[in-house]
């Protein structure tokens, strides 16, 4: 099983391992990970599970859609770096992958 590190913007940190398959949002929810909203339940419409990926896994992951990339600009801060927790499935391949949270989600 993967380990997924999430960092909050106060800079506390959550290992949780996650179970490939599973989406990002899905793993902060279930470990109670603060910062991550969730309102539309991993829908792709709304940008309230919001997060940074660590630069060097950002190729190991599939493209962000249209879809996701609309909804990331009404993100609040959004970098190049930016994905939609709902969007990013995890596989074996991203072992101790770094997931910023932002400062809040809208």
């Amino acid at each position: 099983m993967p380990r997924i590190r999430f960092i909050e913007s106060s800079g506390a940190e959550h290992s949780v391992e996650a179970e490939a398959g599973s989406n990002l949002m899905v793993i902060a929810t279930s470990a109670l990970i603060p910062g991550i909203v969730a309102d539309c339940g991993g829908n792709c419409s709304c940008a309230t599970c919001h997060v940074y990926i660590d630069d060097a896994f950002l190729d190991s992951l599939s493209e962000k859609s249209s879809m996701e990339g609309d909804m990331l600009e009404c993100a609040f801060d959004p970098q190049p770096n930016s994905r939609l927790a709902c969007q990013v499935t995890v596989g074996e391949d991203v072992d101790n992958m770094v997931i910023r949270i932002p400062e809040r989600q809208f």
